[in-house]
């Protein structure tokens, strides 16, 4: 019989999409930081793709056999890449960065040391990273700024910077939400709704050096519009019953 594999102590997920430059690069970062430390997978799922994203990908895991590649024949956007990802992990626990290079591979151990702390909240289930010193445009920070504050004013996440690709969270309470297109956008307030505890966590953020950002005002702000107030509905029919077993006396 085959030898079983073990299961890793993280499964890091990377959605991608039209982002061939920063897939070696990122890789290699990936590596350094975790590889010393960690027994993990790395998966990247590429989002539909019609650059080289694919190839390079390729490249890399002929040599490198902890990546995993998974593939959408079509563009599905963030949400669904990020739940391919997930479905297909093997650890308990999911870790997640953007694939532009911006955010720091090594600040996933800080958020894994976070959530191993002592000091940590029992029943965590979400760690949340908090770009604190954002590395990008004015116009992509003042968009940001306004839809954290709204979603914070009205979903109460209680999270500064829910756009952060660096996160750590249980695969199971993931996998429980209620799936729909931008919901990585409201993971703090869905994990909360489901009854769990999300806290935040300071990490690096750096300018974007190599491709172009799939993102601005309009699928930034306006287009979560209708997926707030989608939100906003799923929280109030939210109940969290408090369950006794009766026993019954035996004849």
């Amino acid at each position: 019989m085959p030898e079983k594999k073990k299961i890793p102590d993280l499964s890091v997920v990377v959605p991608v999409h039209n982002e061939a430059e920063n897939i070696d690069p990122l890789i290699r970062e990936i590596r350094s930081a975790l590889d010393p430390v960690l027994h993990y997978e790395l998966i990247y799922v590429d989002d539909g793709s019609s650059d080289d994203t694919l190839a390079r990908l390729k490249r890399v895991a002929a040599g490198f056999e902890r990546l995993r590649i998974m593939r959408h024949e079509n563009c599905c956007g963030q949400s669904t890449a990020l739940w391919t990802g997930v479905a297909a992990a093997r650890g308990d626990w999911i870790a997640t960065l953007d694939g532009d290079g911006q955010n720091d591979p090594s600040d996933i151990l800080r958020l894994r040391d976070f959530l191993l702390s002592p000091e940590s909240p029992p029943g965590l289930t979400l760690v949340c990273g908090h770009r604190k010193n954002r590395q990008d445009t004015a116009l992509k920070k003042l968009s940001s700024r306004i839809a954290n504050g709204i979603r914070a004013r009205l979903l109460k996440d209680d999270t500064p910077d829910t756009g952060c690709g660096l996160k750590l969270f249980s695969k199971e309470a993931f996998l429980r939400l209620p799936y729909f297109d931008h919901m990585h956008r409201f993971l703090p307030a869905l994990i909360l709704r489901s009854g769990g505890k999300v806290c935040s966590v300071t990490v690096n953020h750096r300018p974007r050096v190599r491709g172009q950002s799939h993102y601005g005002v309009g699928n930034r702000l306006w287009v979560g519009i209708t997926d707030l107030l989608g939100v906003i509905w799923l929280q109030r029919r939210m109940r969290h019953p408090s369950i006794m077993e009766e026993k019954h006396l035996e004849n």
